[in-house]
């Protein structure tokens, strides 16, 4: 709603604008009247007087409407980053390309010896506000093709894309009628609750077995997410509700995509690995995210300072955990106790982590990371911020940039490493081994792995 009114206002400002320079264009017609000067007679023969003026007056006013959608976006729009599969964490050298660089490197890198592809829990699908009534939408998850689709009752439901009779994608050219999907090829519709077939155009009867896979889902936090089992299990636990984002107490401030190439637990072990911390996170966010450089010289006045806890937590919560983050910045080695944030980390299941901000002076929000298979070794990970309603937009979008630019740094080294089942750790890593016994409970006997055959991928 406030982005909504921050836009009409730039809407109603930007025709003003356009108003006032056309009757601007429209009066001036001789710079006599402002200058004291006046048109050579060459150009008032050939009806050129006033030419110059009027497109004086239409750069201005192109330039203002310009500098104009630039501040709006600055100051009231959300902050959206979406980098492709291929656009961080790879270099490019010798002529050539980014993807050709990302490719040899999944081409070449060593599996090992992986831990299950998908693990059991809830996982986002995509923010709600990317849905609309009546809205199909097609995504990939877990490996398979998903119609995601919001009901002309505003529920969102999820089921497989393919329909059981000829295999048409009910994402593409489907559409929505009432609570169903209907079939783009022949017309059968689909109800999202249990998936089952509720009409056949030139049919007289349904059959009763006629039906589509249904995904148990739940719309919370402004996200639509999934439940996966792999034996097909109903949901054990639940995805808490953030009271603040539901009550409209924190507004929807950006958010960012990124798909990484590494097995899904590589990314939240990042919690328990605490020594990284320091040496890749302690440079400065002005250093960048390529690693080859964020240790230069150039910018080493400004250091980053972490201090860092985790802890799983006991029953009934065993599939939570706890990050507990100490911030501090230090400017040419004095401490600047203004930026001083505490983070609270709370993972919830194998894909969600409520990161928690608060400030006395920035206010209170938290970030939605989410992270979800969409294959066996391509994840898409999301970070979505929520943030006090009264805190100007830019502090928000401040904190995602920032954090984008330190979590493009893992990016780089989770896209070229391998997973070791055995690492060679050291006594000060004993939370790496804490968190894979934490993570493994995520896992059934039944869970899919990952095995090679030739040259093919099976799993």
């Amino acid at each position: 709603m406030e982005n909504s009114r921050a836009s009409l206002m730039f809407k109603a400002v930007a025709v003003a604008a356009i108003g006032l320079t056309a009757t601007f264009v429209m009066l001036v017609q001789d710079p006599d009247t402002l200058f004291g000067g006046g048109y050579p007679e060459l150009w008032r023969r050939t009806g050129l007087a006033g030419a110059p003026t009027r497109a004086a007056a239409c750069i201005f006013a192109g330039v203002f409407l310009l500098a104009m959608g630039w501040l709006y976006r600055l100051l009231f729009a959300p902050l959206e980053l979406l980098r492709g599969v291929d656009e961080v964490g790879y270099i490019a050298e010798d002529g050539r390309s980014r993807a050709q660089a990302a490719n040899e490197v999944r081409r070449r890198r060593k599996t090992g010896e992986l831990p299950p592809v998908y693990p059991n829990g809830w996982y986002r699908v995509l923010d709600s506000h990317m849905l609309e009534r009546g809205d199909v939408k097609s995504v990939t998850v877990l490996g398979q093709q998903v119609a995601v689709f919001r009901g002309q009752d505003g529920k969102a439901y999820v089921v497989d894309a393919y329909c059981p009779h000829l295999g048409a994608n009910l994402a593409v050219g489907g559409r929505v009628v009432g609570g169903c999907i209907e079939c783009p090829f022949h017309g059968w519709q689909f109800r999202g609750a249990d998936g089952k077939c509720v009409r056949i155009p030139y049919a007289d009867k349904v059959p009763e077995f006629a039906k589509v896979r249904c995904w148990p889902s739940c719309e919370i936090n402004g996200q639509v997410l999934v439940w996966f089992h792999c034996d097909g299990l109903e949901p054990s636990w639940r995805v808490p509700e953030q009271n603040e984002i539901t009550r409209g107490e924190w507004a929807y401030r950006g958010r960012t995509e990124h798909f990484i190439n590494a097995h899904i637990e590589e990314i939240p072990e990042n919690a328990a690995d605490i020594a990284h911390l320091a040496h890749l996170h302690t440079p400065g966010i002005v250093s960048g995210v390529d690693l080859r450089y964020t240790n230069s010289k150039t910018w080493e006045f400004i250091r980053h300072d972490w201090k860092v806890e985790w802890k799983p937590e006991p029953e009934p919560d065993k599939h939570c955990s706890q990050m507990l983050v100490k911030h501090a910045l230090t400017v040419f080695g004095r401490h600047w106790p203004l930026l001083d944030l505490d983070v609270v980390a709370r993972q919830v299941g194998p894909g969600v982590v409520f990161l928690l901000f608060e400030h006395s002076f920035l206010g209170r929000g938290v970030i939605m990371h989410c992270v979800t298979p969409v294959e066996p070794l391509l994840q898409c990970v999301s970070h979505t911020i929520f943030y006090q309603s009264t805190i100007p937009p830019l502090v928000p979008k401040f904190i995602l940039r920032a954090e984008c630019i330190q979590f493009e740094r893992d990016v780089m080294i989770w896209n070229n490493k391998t997973y070791i089942s055995k690492p060679m750790l050291v006594k000060e890593d004993s939370a790496i081994q804490k968190h894979r016994r934490w993570f493994s409970q995520f896992y059934s006997e039944n869970s899919p792995r990952l095995r090679y055959q030739h040259d093919t991928l099976d799993f």
